[in-house]
């Protein structure tokens, strides 16, 4: 099914035309002439019935006796086909809020997810007929795209190589947008954006995923931590030597290095132990 315009003329030409069937009607009753009286009657219902007002942002499909006649897309008042039914369908943008899904995530941890949809009709050809209902489509095809999307990434994890539902909301709504546009072009809708409203944890695992993100999250720290540490001290060793400040042996610089490690890493302040001996007593 294509979109195709639906054959219009003026509105108010309509109805000025059937002003003057109707004053011509009046006219040949005080006339008697009662045969072209009905024959302009009959001219007159058959004229009205193809008055037609569409608003701004809408389009109306005509159908006549079963046949998709086209689509008026031009507001304001026409006359088009009588005695044809006429469906309305809205061109404006509209929102979708979908339900919080309950959804396994790629590592099968359950889930709570859901996502706003804007979208708009584009043709409303495929709208009437390719699709039944398609309000009603666009919902059960937005939560199936939202429940494909799910399962693809993890919730969150601490590896910056990884995307994930949490920290990537701009890739996974873009995702979820192509998604859904290559399910709803069957309905002549274009989807305009669709974004993550609610991603939480399942209540039965929240407490235990919190305690795992910050167990992950504390490891990822001392990580960082270790590797500025090495760092740190290997720079203050090299500059020591270099500039002759101390000679050291192997000895004095694993005791240097041992110093430093502990002073940079630990978790409190550390306490200065005052050595007025040798190294080597």
């Amino acid at each position: 099914m294509k979109e195709k315009n639906a054959w219009v003329m003026n509105g108010y030409l309509g109805i000025l035309v059937i002003a003057l069937l109707i004053a011509g009607t009046v006219f040949s009753i005080i006339e008697q002439q009662f045969i072209l009286a009905g024959m302009l009657i009959v001219i007159v219902i058959v004229l009205g019935s193809g008055i037609t007002m569409i608003q701004p942002n809408q389009s109306v499909v005509v159908i006549f006796l079963g046949r998709y006649m086209g689509t008026i897309r031009r507001e304001g008042i026409v006359l088009t086909v009588p005695f044809s039914v006429r469906k309305t369908i809205s061109l404006r943008v509209r929102n979708f809020n979908s339900n919080r899904l309950k959804v396994n995530d790629v590592n099968g941890n359950p889930i709570e997810i859901a996502a706003v949809i804007v979208f708009k009709v584009i043709d409303a050809a495929k709208a009437v007929f390719d699709v039944d209902r398609y309000e009603q489509f666009v919902e059960i095809q937005s939560e199936t795209a939202i429940r494909a999307v799910a399962t693809k990434y993890p919730y969150d994890n601490f590896e910056e190589d990884e995307l994930t539902l949490r920290g990537n909301a701009e890739e996974v709504s873009t995702e979820l947008t192509t998604e859904l546009q290559d399910r709803l072009k069957v309905a002549g809708v274009e989807v305009i954006e669709a974004r993550l409203t609610h991603l939480a944890y399942s209540t039965e695992i929240a407490q235990a995923m919190l305690q795992r993100q910050q167990a992950s999250a504390i490891i990822s720290a001392r990580k960082q931590i270790v590797d500025g540490a090495v760092g740190m001290v290997q720079d203050a060793i090299e500059r020591i030597e270099r500039e002759g400040i101390v000679e050291l042996d192997d000895e004095r610089r694993v005791a240097m290095i041992n110093n430093l490690l502990v002073s940079i890493v630990s978790d409190h302040g550390t306490q200065p132990v005052v050595n007025t001996g040798s190294l080597y007593q």
